[in-house]
């Protein structure tokens, strides 16, 4: 059973920065687990695709149009982790995190999180003005 821990969530204030951090407890299946991505809901609202990146052979990565220009998504592979770099946050940006992994048909442009396999805790991340 894969696990996945966050980490790098709080409190910033609008235009701010966060980094969140995800890794993953074993190395990359592309039947499994190589597609690693980030998600998020804010109360009241539906569950929302953030970016995706997969990091089996030829590696390649997605980020929603909504975020596009201030997110970015990286992995470092010795760790099995993903990062997600938030810069110029805004005030709707506001919601909870989650991680996700599975296996690599799970990417995907839609950044659809329904073919994922592995959901971490979630970690919540606040934008004030």
């Amino acid at each position: 059973q894969v696990q996945l821990a966050e980490s790098g969530g709080g409190s910033v204030q609008a235009g701010g920065s966060l980094r969140l951090s995800c890794v993953r407890s074993e190395d990359a299946s592309q039947y499994d687990n190589a597609c690693m991505g980030w998600f998020r809901q804010a109360p009241g609202k539906e569950r929302e695709g953030v970016a995706s990146i997969y990091t089996g052979a030829s590696p390649w990565s997605v980020v929603a149009d909504s975020v596009k220009g201030r997110f970015t998504i990286s992995q470092d592979i010795p760790k099995n982790t993903v990062i997600l770099e938030m810069n110029r946050l805004e005030l709707e940006d506001t919601a909870m995190y989650y991680c996700a992994a599975g296996p690599r048909y799970a990417c995907s442009t839609s950044l659809s999180g329904a073919r994922m396999r592995y959901w971490g805790e979630g970690i919540s991340v606040t934008v004030s003005s």
